[in-house]
């Protein structure tokens, strides 16, 4: 038993400063995709819910496109080191609204990234039209 005990306490060490390296995903601060749409969100508060603005790179308006306020929610905000989160985008110069739903994931590097999937749903004037407008 002696022998086992350095080898038991070794083992130990390792696997907490392991847990101690996995680093929190964050969703406070500036994130900018691949397109180079880019958003900030400001503080999570304690219950999840954020807020922040967001401005897209891409459009099919030809109106200028201006910084549109967003509202979102992550999910357990103080358990989960890697959320699930959901905001939406009221834009400023269209018609429409945009819901994102996501995980912010820390990789391999330590680096924080979110993957999101979005639905976009533009104003339709009659019920026939609203085959086109999601």
């Amino acid at each position: 038993m002696v022998q086992a005990t350095p080898f038991l306490l070794v083992l130990f060490l390792a696997l907490v400063a392991h847990g101690l390296s996995v680093k929190k995903c964050s969703l406070t601060g500036r994130w900018v995709n691949d397109l180079g749409s880019n958003m900030t969100i400001m503080t999570v508060n304690v219950n999840g819910d954020f807020a922040g603005v967001y401005y897209t790179a891409v459009s099919d308006t030809t109106k200028k496109i201006k910084l549109s306020p967003l509202l979102g929610s992550q999910h357990q905000p103080n358990l989960l080191k890697q959320p699930t989160f959901g905001f939406t985008v009221h834009w400023t110069f269209s018609d429409s609204i945009t819901v994102f739903t996501g995980q912010c994931f820390v990789d391999e590097d330590g680096k924080e990234v979110l993957k999101t999937m979005w639905l976009l749903r533009s104003h339709a004037d009659k019920r026939r039209d609203d085959w086109n407008a999601t």
